[in-house]
C-alpha cells in the first residue's frame, strides 16, 4: 500500500478543534475496526478474511459472537467501539467535570462513579449497562481498588496486572496538554498511577506525550517518535527505539508486520500466543515495555502519518491490535491526516454514537484549561520576580 512521501499526509495548518476531533475520532473508529480480529496473528486474519483487513468487518465468529468465546461475549465487529473507547469518553466526561487539569484523585472522584453508576448504550452488549460491566479486569481494578478498597488513588495502580489499560484512553490527556508534551506526560503519569504501574504507567504518560506532540504546528511522524524517545524510561524506550529503527525501512505495513513483532518480541512478556500468556506476563519491570505503543508508533512512521495506512497496518497486526489502532489512530488524528468519513459515519451510525461531541467538548474545556494555565504562570512569572529583585 504505497502512499506519499513522509509528512504529506499530515496538515500543518489544521486547528486546535481539528486535531482534537481528529484525535478522538480518529481513536475510535481505530478501536472498532481492530475489534473483530483482536487476539488473533496477521496469519490467522489472512486466512479467516481471506485477504488483509482494509474496513470494517463482521465479527470472527459470525453469529455465534455472544457464545464462541463465553469469557468474552462481545459483539466485537460490524463498526462497535470496545472499552478502549468507553474509558476515552468517560476520561473527556472528567474533563468536562473538573474544568482543569487531573490528577489521580480525580479519577477516585470521577471516573470511577462514571463507571459504575451510570448506564450508557453498550454497543458491544447491544444494550444500556454500566460501564464497568463491560471493561475488562485490568479496568475493573479501579473501582475493586479505590472505591471497595479505599487506597490512596495515588497508589490504587499498584498490584494490577500491568498492560495497556491506562494507556489506551489517554489521547484526551495529550489533547488538553496540546503542544506541551512535557506536561502531558507528567499529568498521565499522575492519573495513570491510579490504574497502573510499571511501564504499564510509563506507555500511559508516554503516549498522552506523543499526542500532545502530533498536535504542535508543523509536526510529523519522526517529531512525534523523537519526542516519545526524549520523555520515556527504560524498556519503553528500548522498545521504541527498537520497533522505529526497524520501521523506517518499510513503506508498507505488510512487509512489516513481522519485522516489527521480531522488534518488539525481547520487550514484550505476553509471549507468542496472545491468548495464552507466559508466566511471567504482566508483571512489573524496568526491563520491558507493553506491546500497543512501540507498535502503533511503528506504524505511524511506516504511514509516515497517514491515518487509513497506519490504522489498516495496526488491525492487520492482530494480537492487541483495538489498542494499537486506538492509539495509531489518535496520533495520525492529531497530526491532522485525514479520516475515512465512511468509516467514521458507519462506526457512529453502528455504535450509537455522536464521535463529534466529545472532541467539541474536549476543545472547549482545552481553551479554558489553557486560559487559566496562562493566568497562573503570569502570577508566577511576577511574584518570581518581585522576590528576584528582593536580593
Amino acid at each position: 500500500m504505497p502512499h506519499p512521501d513522509a509528512g504529506s499526509e499530515a496538515n500543518a495548518e489544521a486547528s486546535l478543534d481539528e486535531r482534537i476531533t481528529g484525535a478522538l475520532v480518529g481513536a475510535a473508529v481505530g478501536d472498532a475496526l481492530g475489534g473483530p480480529v483482536e487476539g488473533y496473528t496477521p496469519e490467522q486474519i489472512l486466512e479467516r478474511h481471506g485477504g488483509r483487513v482494509h474496513g470494517i468487518v463482521g465479527p470472527w465468529n459470525g453469529d455465534d459472537w455472544r457464545t464462541a468465546r463465553p469469557i468474552a461475549p462481545y459483539h466485537k465487529g460490524d463498526g462497535h467501539v470496545t472499552d478502549d473507547t468507553l474509558m476515552t469518553h468517560a476520561l473527556v466526561r472528567v474533563y468536562d467535570r473538573v474544568r482543569d487539569h487531573l490528577d489521580a484523585y480525580a479519577i477516585a472522584e470521577h471516573l470511577v462513579p462514571d463507571m459504575m453508576t451510570t448506564p450508557r448504550w453498550i454497543p458491544e452488549l447491544e444494550a444500556e449497562a454500566l460501564p464497568l460491566q463491560r471493561v475488562f479486569l485490568a479496568e475493573k481494578w479501579l473501582v475493586a481498588r479505590i472505591h471497595y478498597g479505599h487506597i490512596d488513588p495515588r497508589e490504587a495502580g499498584t498490584g494490577n496486572i500491568v498492560n495497556c489499560g491506562a494507556a489506551m484512553y489517554m489521547a484526551p490527556v495529550g489533547l488538553v496538554n496540546a503542544a506541551d508534551p512535557g506536561g502531558a506526560y507528567t499529568e498521565a503519569l499522575d492519573i495513570a498511577g491510579a490504574h497502573q504501574s510499571s511501564y504499564g504507567r510509563e506507555a500511559a504518560g508516554v503516549f498522552a506525550a506523543g499526542v500532545a506532540a502530533a498536535c504542535t504546528p508543523g509536526a510529523t511522524a519522526e517529531s512525534v517518535i523523537g519526542t516519545c524517545l526524549a520523555v520515556a524510561k527504560d524498556g519503553t524506550r528500548a522498545a521504541i527505539e527498537a520497533v522505529c529503527e526497524v520501521a523506517r525501512r518499510h513503506t508498507d505495513f505488510e512487509s512489516a508486520l513481522r519485522p516489527l513483532r521480531e522488534a518488539v518480541t525481547p520487550f514484550d512478556t505476553v509471549g507468542p500466543d496472545y491468548r495464552a500468556p507466559s508466566l511471567g506476563a504482566r508483571r512489573p519491570s524496568r526491563l520491558h515495555a507493553i506491546e500497543e505503543l512501540p507498535i502503533a508508533l511503528g506504524m505511524l512512521l511506516v504511514a509516515r502519518g497517514d491515518y487509513r495506512h497506519a490504522v489498516l497496518g495496526s488491525v492487520n497486526y492482530g494480537r492487541d491490535c483495538d489498542s494499537i489502532a486506538t492509539m495509531s489512530g489518535a496520533l495520525a488524528g492529531a497530526l491532522g491526516s485525514e479520516i475515512p468519513s465512511d468509516w467514521a459515519k458507519t462506526v457512529a451510525e453502528a455504535s450509537r454514537l455522536d464521535l463529534h461531541a466529545p472532541a467539541r467538548t474536549l476543545t472547549e474545556v482545552t481553551l479554558q484549561i489553557h486560559a487559566q494555565d496562562v493566568r497562573r504562570r503570569r502570577a508566577h512569572e511576577s511574584a518570581f520576580t518581585t522576590l528576584a529583585r528582593l536580593r
